[in-house]
C-alpha cells in the first residue's frame, strides 16, 4: 500500500504544471500599488506558467506575463501581439511594464474587441514574432471579465491618491 501511495505521489510531483495551473478564469480582489483591485486571470502557455490578467482602473488594462519563456526583458520594449479565438483575431500593441516584467495594454472600454474575443469559448492563442505563442483556456472568462468590468471606475478603498 505504501509503495502505491509513493508512486502516486511521485507521479503528482513529476507533473506540477498540470496540477498547478487552473483550467478556468477566476476573478478576485488583488493588491496593487493604489490599493485593492478586482482582477480576472488565467494561467496557460506551454509550461502553465504564463499569466493573462485583466484589471480595471479608469479603463480596462490587460496584462500578459510570458512566464519563464519571457526571461528578463529589456525595459522600454513592446510588440504587436495577435490574439486568436473562435475564428477571429485581434492585434494589439503591448508595452513592457518593467517593474513587473510583463506586457500591458490599455483597452478602450467594455466594448473593446479584445474583450469580446476573450469572452468567447474554447481557448485563445496569443502570438508575437519575438515572443512565441501561448494558449489560454477561455472557460469562465465571461463571468470573470464581467466582474472586473462591473468594478471599472469604482474606488474600492474610498481613498484619493
Amino acid at each position: 500500500m505504501k509503495s502505491a501511495l509513493a508512486i502516486v505521489t511521485l507521479a503528482l510531483l513529476a507533473t506540477p504544471s498540470a496540477h498547478a495551473a487552473p483550467c478556468a478564469w477566476s476573478a478576485r480582489m488583488e493588491e496593487d500599488e493604489g490599493g485593492r483591485v478586482m482582477t480576472a486571470s488565467v494561467r496557460g502557455g506551454p509550461k502553465g506558467d504564463a499569466h493573462l490578467m485583466l484589471a480595471c482602473f479608469d479603463k480596462p488594462v490587460l496584462s500578459y506575463d510570458l512566464g519563464a519563456a519571457g526571461g528578463q526583458l529589456e525595459p522600454g520594449i513592446g510588440g504587436s501581439f495577435t490574439f486568436k479565438a473562435g475564428g477571429k483575431s485581434v492585434t494589439k500593441k503591448l508595452e513592457l511594464e518593467a517593474m513587473y516584467n510583463y506586457f500591458t495594454a490599455d483597452l478602450s472600454g467594455p466594448s473593446d474587441p479584445l474583450l469580446a474575443l476573450l469572452r468567447g469559448k474554447g481557448e485563445v492563442t496569443i502570438s508575437a514574432d519575438k515572443y512565441g505563442t501561448a494558449s489560454f483556456p477561455l472557460k469562465g472568462s465571461g463571468a470573470a471579465i464581467g466582474k472586473v468590468l462591473a468594478e471599472c471606475g469604482k474606488d474600492s478603498d474610498g481613498e484619493a491618491d
